[in-house]
């Protein structure tokens, strides 16, 4: 049966009391247009209206050059500059054509859904470059938008008995305010379509959206490695490889032909990354603003995501029950988050889907929200100078925006980890009832002949459902 958060949530429970309180039983039963999948989309249509309308001033004045007006204001994003800035307005392709303007500094797949949308523009526009970054920003504004639709379909279908947890996504404030600042939402879809068809035990499929979603961002690439370490834990290691050669497959046949035959232009998106400092909404960054720069900080930043990655396999194998799927898969990208040299404010749109999967209560995603929005508020208007004390002394406001921030995203994953330790906490597992909704082949394995070994367990079988209850 289809769980109703009104009932199941305490925070739900609470807040619908406006409402007349949780949804009642028969209501439940009874039939109705309004399904979770319609609810949720619904949802998410108003929160873009709402990102639109919160970009209104930056609109009207056409993303001026000067971008101290879009950061005092809140409403940067990149899509308008980028027009104007990397070679679009002047009808040059991307990775092919250079000219006076910086290469574009994204992944392939990326550029394409630039490039696509600014012919379409021009087909449209009228030639005057404000003019014409402005209808990019509305177009591309459309098919952001779109992807959004297909993360939250794919969220909604993963775990059948709880499609309202998509609704972690669709509601929340940070795809408002960060969903139109960049085209993150492309590999954040695609991501969400792996994680279906890895629910629905279809490991090649999941190989090729996660390829594309590298191709479009890298962080999909870190599905690989939770995915690795379940099925060495459930004796699965060949499923894991078709995932991982189809994902190479599909990276491959986005980016060879511009390894062909644009090679110095695509090599700028990993010598941009590869030589950036510590920079802004990084502890590195704060850090380097106190004065206290840490040196060698590419070496220093991977070697602590390499321990945390360390820290969450062996969490994963030596975990009293097999983790779920999505909730290393939170830890993972968290981790990734936390040390990166570089955290943008829409990076929180990576965590969304995953936050929905791994920790779907309303409590938990509200104080996570809560230190994002109070970050992304902080971010802007330290670049516009606005959180500066008048007499030339740091920014500390800006650097504990950044601790809210990363203690924020710390509490969520110490609850994930709760769970994992304590699988009898964990809401999704509906007290023993289910398993591992996005787990696919995982989902009700038993544990390898070799872990069983390393755990001391007396025999195989599938997780324990609770005595006296009929699933």
């Amino acid at each position: 049966m289809t769980r109703s958060p009104s009932r199941d949530d305490s925070l739900a429970r609470v807040m619908t009391t406006w409402l007349g309180g949780p949804i009642g039983y028969y209501a439940r039963l009874s039939a109705s247009r309004w399904s979770p999948l319609a609810v949720v989309i619904l949802v998410t249509t108003a929160m873009f209206v709402i990102g639109v309308i919160q970009k209104a001033p930056c609109h009207i004045e056409g993303w001026p050059r000067e971008t101290g007006y879009a950061f005092s204001r809140l409403c940067y994003s990149d899509v308008a500059y980028l027009y104007r800035e990397r070679g679009f307005a002047q009808g040059s392709i991307a990775y092919l054509d250079s000219g006076n303007y910086p290469a574009l500094e994204y992944p392939v797949l990326t550029g394409l859904v630039m490039q696509i949308t600014a012919w379409v523009t021009q087909a449209f526009g009228n030639g005057a470059a404000v003019a014409e970054s402005v209808l990019f920003f509305d177009l591309t504004v459309v098919v952001l938008f779109l992807f959004a639709l297909l993360a939250v379909w794919s969220l909604s279908r993963i775990a059948p008995h709880r499609p309202y947890d998509a609704m972690f996504f669709a509601a929340a404030p940070t795809l408002a305010l960060a969903g139109t600042i960049n085209w993150d939402l492309v590999a954040v879809a695609l991501t969400a379509c792996a994680l279906l068809t890895w629910s629905r035990s279809r490991p090649f499929a999941t190989g090729v959206l996660i390829g594309l979603g590298a191709a479009a961002k890298f962080y999909p690439l870190l599905l690989l490695g939770p995915l690795l370490v379940l099925a060495l834990r459930s004796g699965k290691l060949r499923l894991w490889g078709v995932t991982m050669l189809s994902a190479s497959a599909a990276w491959l046949a986005v980016n060879l032909p511009l390894i062909v035959l644009a090679q110095d232009s695509w090599k700028v998106f990993w010598s941009f990354n590869t030589g950036r400092d510590g920079d802004f909404g990084s502890i590195w960054y704060v850090l380097k603003l106190a004065e206290h720069p840490v040196p060698g900080v590419n070496a220093v930043s991977l070697g602590l995501f390499a321990l945390a990655c360390l820290g969450i396999a062996s969490l994963a194998i030596l975990a009293p029950r097999r983790p779920r799927l999505a909730s290393l898969v939170f830890l993972t990208v968290a981790a990734f988050l936390l040390v990166n040299k570089v955290y943008s404010p829409q990076y929180v749109l990576w965590l969304l889907p995953f936050v929905a999967l791994a920790r779907p209560r309303w409590r938990d995603w509200a104080v996570w929200q809560v230190g994002e929005l109070i970050y992304w508020v902080a971010i802007w208007l330290h670049l516009a100078g606005i959180l500066a004390p008048a007499n030339d002394a740091p920014d500390r406001l800006y650097w504990a925006a950044v601790g809210i921030r990363i203690a924020a995203t710390l509490y969520l994953c110490a609850v994930v980890v709760r769970d994992i330790l304590v699988p009898s906490a964990d809401v999704v597992r509906e007290r023993g009832l289910v398993d591992d909704p996005t787990g696919g082949p995982f989902d009700q394995a038993a544990d390898a002949r070799w872990c069983r070994r390393l755990l001391g367990a007396r025999r195989p079988g599938r997780p324990p459902l609770q005595e006296g209850v009929t699933p």
